[in-house]
């Protein structure tokens, strides 16, 4: 372990403590002090999830950044580990940025951007990719070789400094990387790489534009097969519109792809999310046969609401979520190891609706699925982390087809509305919701949408409301408290 990485792990145990818990989650993903944004590393390795991250250790704001690192034998409840990588090569020295990881001979490898600034403005750099191992997967040495992609393997159809993110996959005898980038004239785009060993990289092609439709630059790539198809997963900057609402947003891009030739023929492409802030997801395929899909749960030119009042901690995963293809589109599933960890179970049923009602129940950690019988409403849902002053609504508007979620009242911090379009399924329309201190997941239907967004409200904000402009029936409503916690550097058993 490099004294820089030595540095940054005393760093975190000595000023954690400094730590302000107020809106520190539950359930989910945090760093254990400082800043975090994308998962790096999604990786099923011995039997366990181990989850890399960007970070910075020394604030709670974007430094050069580390690999932060966790495990977890369930996706819920994760051990912190030491840092795994910092930058302090000559090739990385102002960043070790996202990448990915696998398992070869045993052995875990991790592919990343190394970041070096090459003048005095934050837009004068260069980007290369290296590799680091580990024979146990906890203490990482980086390779000799690196970089093992370097500035002159770029083809000249791409940014020469906008190259990074590589997402590593194997696929008969050769490895590949796709790695996200631009064409210099404001489209992003993935570039394809093929090795034999991970150490020694051709370019194969382009593999895929966004034609002008899809923002001026691609980050965090990522293609697999899913469901017969193929799925090509990059964050798109400087985007929006109609179907994607953010102006950087994850964006899944279906259709079939060629390796040999190193194309990407694309179908369709949808958001991956239809909240505020899901953001850089990687994904992988565990034992059980799932595609798992993690993302940052913060979005950039955001506000940092725990950064801004002192909290010493910022940025968050979202629940990982199951992909499915489902009549040509994804779909996405809650991880079913999150059911294990519901506590207080309480439930109602045919429950009438027109105007307003509160629940005699609360809090600020928990899960709810609720089944609306749409009746003659014009609209219907819910006021969450409500008191007299705040609440987080979520409703559907029938003449419009549209669910909405609106975090205007939803405390101090961002605020805003996300629209989305969902149909009815015989009149109703299910639920299922994850609230979390200062996030809320909401899943509709069988998942064929998912909506995210951070909040703040106070310490006083745990009410839960049901509302409805018309007659309309809640035909149940089951809600769990979720209880877990995430174990310290020096805790976890190996």
């Amino acid at each position: 372990m490099g004294a820089k990485t030595e540095a940054a792990n005393r760093y975190i145990r000595q000023n954690k403590h400094r730590l302000n818990d107020q809106y520190r989650l539950q359930y989910h993903f945090m760093g254990e002090y400082g800043w975090i944004n994308d998962p790096n590393g999604f990786i099923q390795y011995r039997g366990r999830y181990h989850l890399f991250y960007q970070h910075y250790p020394y604030g709670p704001v974007w430094g050069p950044m580390h690999w932060g690192h966790a495990v977890s034998e369930d996706l819920v409840t994760w051990s912190y580990l030491p840092v795994a990588l910092a930058p302090d090569r000559a090739y990385d020295q102002d960043g070790c940025f996202s990448g990915s990881a696998i398992e070869k001979d045993g052995r875990l490898y991790l592919l990343y951007t190394g970041h070096v600034l090459t003048g005095s403005g934050p837009d004068e750099y260069r980007q290369t990719q290296n590799v680091a191992c580990s024979d146990e997967g906890f203490v990482f040495a980086k390779l000799p070789v690196n970089p093992v992609i370097d500035i002159a393997q770029i083809p000249p159809n791409a940014s020469k400094q906008d190259f990074r993110d590589p997402k590593v996959f194997q696929s008969g005898a050769h490895y590949y990387l796709v790695i996200g980038s631009n064409d210099c004239r404001r489209d992003g785009q993935v570039l394809l790489y093929r090795s034999p060993d991970l150490l020694n990289w051709e370019f194969v092609n382009v593999l895929a534009k966004g034609e002008g439709r899809l923002g001026s630059n691609w980050e965090c790539p990522d293609l697999f097969r899913l469901g017969g198809r193929d799925v090509l997963l990059v964050s798109a900057q400087h985007v929006g519109g109609d179907a994607l609402h953010n102006l950087h947003s994850a964006v899944a891009l279906t259709g079939k792809a060629d390796l040999a030739k190193g194309v990407f023929e694309t179908d369709d492409f949808q958001a991956l999310d239809d909240g505020f802030d899901f953001y850089a997801p990687q994904t992988t395929l565990d034992d059980k046969g799932r595609r798992l899909v993690v993302a940052w749960m913060d979005m950039w030119e955001s506000a940092e609401p725990t950064r801004t009042w002192g909290h010493h901690w910022a940025g968050a995963m979202t629940l990982p979520r199951e992909m499915i293809l489902k009549d040509g589109r994804l779909c996405f599933k809650p991880i079913r190891e999150i059911e294990k960890y519901r506590r207080n179970p309480s439930a109602w049923h045919d429950v009438g609706l027109d105007g307003e009602i509160e629940l005699e129940t609360g809090g600020d950690s928990y899960e709810l699925q609720v089944t609306f019988e749409a009746g003659t409403a014009v609209e219907f849902g819910l006021k969450l982390r409500a008191n007299e002053t705040e609440e987080t609504v979520l409703a559907y508007d029938r003449a419009q087809k549209m669910f909405r979620l609106n975090r205007d009242r939803s405390g101090r911090g961002p605020k805003g509305e996300r629209r989305s379009a969902a149909d009815l399924a015989d009149n109703r329309l299910e639920l299922r919701i994850f609230v979390d201190r200062c996030s809320v997941e909401v899943f509709i239907g069988e998942g064929v949408k998912v909506m995210t967004a951070r909040i703040y409200p106070g310490r006083r904000a745990t009410r839960v409301k049901l509302f409805s402009k018309g007659p309309c029936t809640v035909r149940s409503l089951r809600k769990w408290d979720i209880v877990t916690r995430t174990i310290g550097q020096g805790e976890e058993r190996r």
